[in-house]
């Protein structure tokens, strides 16, 4: 994740299109395969510019990967405090 220290602004832009990133691939990927969310998942955030703690990464990943099995579940929320916006250097 980056070393800066990102205003409030940042984070929280950086946390809303996290969030958003989530939404998408719980609509458009919930019943593929884990790695198809994955994938989606990476992209998606690469897209935003957003870096996000590997281990939320994980855990949204599952739980996307779970509402398969209860189609009524919504998106997981993302961890505001688990993202950042990724460093400019890429």
């Amino acid at each position: 994740m980056s070393e800066h220290a990102d205003t409030p602004q940042e984070q929280d832009a950086a946390a809303e299109a996290a969030q958003n990133v989530v939404d998408e691939a719980t609509s458009w990927e919930y019943s593929a395969e884990k790695d198809t969310i994955d994938e989606a998942v990476d992209e998606g955030l690469d897209e935003a510019g957003v870096e996000m703690d590997p281990s939320e990464r994980q855990r949204v990943v599952d739980e996307i990967d779970d509402v398969k099995d209860g189609e009524d579940e919504g998106s997981p929320t993302v961890d505001p405090d688990a993202v950042t916006p990724a460093d400019d250097e890429r």
